[in-house]
């Protein structure tokens, strides 16, 4: 790579007669692809995911799992684990590649909003109560909101809360769904 006369020393480089692996990326990988990779390593972020020698990218912490936002990627995947990807963006010129882990299961927001209408009965447990509401656990692991002014029709439905416990089981009425959004909101049943 380069020579010193002065000093005696000499650059070598092995890359240099390799074939660069990114020059195949974009005929080898498609945005919306799915690929089997193997962790590279973990972040407090996200983690590294290798398509194959020379070729990794990175699986935000926002890209994991659909349910679980903050949740630390240790829990969710391990060094050296293979597992499914779908690229979500292939940057050439900065040798950068974004992968998706959730995109490859399925969305239990778009499963609730195909088994489930407005109207529809559901069951699920009071997963927290808060000013606005409450959280109500329901299947796929995700949450729907009876929001705090159709819980009491009084004149402080904050004291109505008071009713309420974590862990209770409640039947509700679905009254909206947003499965883009990731919002399901909830009636209590009369």
């Amino acid at each position: 790579l380069s020579f010193d006369k002065e000093k005696l020393r000499v650059s070598l480089g092995l890359k240099q007669i390799q074939n660069d692996p990114w020059e195949n990326v974009e005929s080898n990988y498609s945005v919306g692809g799915i690929y089997e990779a193997q962790v590279s390593n973990i972040t407090d972020y996200g983690c590294f995911a290798q398509l194959e020698e020379g070729i990794e990218g990175l699986i935000h912490l926002s890209e994991l799992d659909w349910t679980s936002k903050n949740i630390h990627p240790s829990k969710v995947v391990e060094m050296d684990q293979k597992i499914k990807v779908m690229i979500l963006e292939i940057d050439n010129d900065k040798r950068r590649i974004s992968l998706g882990l959730k995109q490859t299961k399925s969305n239990p927001w778009t499963e609730f909003a195909n088994k489930y209408g407005i109207g529809d009965k559901v069951q699920g447990k009071v997963k927290s109560i808060t000013d606005f509401g409450i959280f109500i656990g329901l299947e796929g692991d995700i949450d729907g909101l009876i929001h705090l002014s159709d819980i009491s029709e009084d004149d402080d439905p904050k004291e109505a809360l008071d009713e309420y416990k974590k862990d209770q089981k409640l039947e509700c009425i679905v009254f909206a769904i947003d499965a883009e959004r990731e919002r399901i909101s909830l009636k209590l049943s009369e």
